[in-house]
């Protein structure tokens, strides 16, 4: 019987149009820009989120940080919540090789920034301090439990940011489970900010890569970035074919992974010895805390229970579900965890 991964959406195998896409792709050198499957797959993503230009990068971590390297200047400043993706899990990339200081605020529980907060964290015009230049939000937003920012509150915060003379840029790593899940086309989400990641190997199922999307200025600076950290690749049309059909294929089955999660979410509601963060989980992340006991131990249970879940600090756990969970999958890993609680 197979192991049930539910770490992360990462973990997605491509489907089988996806590697017969890859076989047959049309190459060419990337870096010369002569790749016809890379540039195709740009031209899409830039069509679907209402942007003038996009450049195909690695990953989505690439892509954010070009994303800062391109907006910003070496001491700038960029003001980032404190559970962001951005700001905990890509290696201080934004310090380390920008140059570019982070201005922390608190996320709510929902993900979205305090607005009032945003306005008093931009600093004042004296040399003293850095120049604040660019706000970052995340949709969806991952450490707080796959929570969608809302149309109206993406509006709200492109508004404040410009009105403040800053840009807004995106981390929108799984947008497309925020507007399956709305129900709403993702250039709603996506139309406030002036740039926007999003990654294709995550829910989406391509085995690698993420396009980063805006205007042609600004993804004409980006590209330097992305060839500064390394990021040219050269007959990157074989992944960019996937990549394609990952934003023609697999989009509207994000929903798929939604309704698992709310199934997921109410049966492990009724295991004793863990407590469920949210029983409607917005999209494809369902979080519990683990009640007592040690939190490795319990993870190797699981493991051998025939599941791996994730850990997500302390005694919280995450489960994501994905392209690959099908039939009962979602009924075993909940029988695993009350067998890994019991043992």
């Amino acid at each position: 019987m197979k192991l049930l991964d539910f770490r992360s959406d990462t973990v997605t195998l491509p489907s089988e149009a996806m590697r017969k896409a890859m076989a047959e792709a049309e190459l060419g050198d990337d870096v010369y820009g002569d790749d016809p499957t890379v540039n195709r797959l740009q031209d899409l993503a830039a069509e679907m989120t209402g942007k003038e230009a996009g450049l195909f990068v690695p990953s989505g971590t690439m892509g954010n940080l070009a994303a800062l390297l391109a907006h910003c200047q070496r001491g700038d400043e960029v003001i980032v919540g404190d559970q962001a993706h951005t700001y905990i899990f890509e290696a201080g990339g934004m310090a380390a090789l920008g140059g570019i200081h982070p201005r922390v605020v608190k996320n709510l529980s929902d993900g979205r920034l305090d607005l009032e907060e945003v306005r008093a964290a931009v600093r004042p015009d004296d040399a003293h301090f850095p120049v604040t230049r660019l706000l970052t939000l995340e949709n969806t937003h991952n450490r707080c439990g796959g929570a969608i920012l809302s149309p109206s509150y993406m509006k709200a915060a492109g508004d404040l940011a410009h009105e403040l003379g800053l840009q807004l840029h995106l981390d929108g790593a799984r947008i497309f489970n925020a507007s399956v899940a709305l129900g709403v086309d993702v250039k709603v989400l996506t139309g406030p900010a002036d740039s926007v990641m999003f990654c294709l190997s995550k829910g989406l199922a391509a085995p690698v890569g993420s396009v980063l999307c805006g205007s042609k200025d600004f993804i004409l600076r980006a590209h330097r970035a992305r060839k500064q950290l390394g990021g040219g690749m050269r007959q990157a049309g074989v992944l960019a074919a996937a990549g394609i059909l990952a934003l023609t294929q697999m989009v509207e089955r994000l929903d798929d992974d939604h309704r698992q999660a709310r199934q997921l979410a109410k049966g492990l509601s009724e295991v004793a010895g863990i407590q469920v963060e949210s029983l409607e989980p917005p999209t494809n992340m369902v979080y519990f805390q683990l009640m007592e006991g040690s939190a490795d131990a319990f993870r190797e249970r699981c493991k051998k229970a025939g599941l791996l879940v994730g850990v997500a600090g302390g005694s919280r756990f995450r489960m994501v579900t994905h392209y690959g969970i099908e039939g009962n999958d979602v009924k075993r890993a909940i029988d695993a965890i009350r067998d890994a609680l019991s043992a």
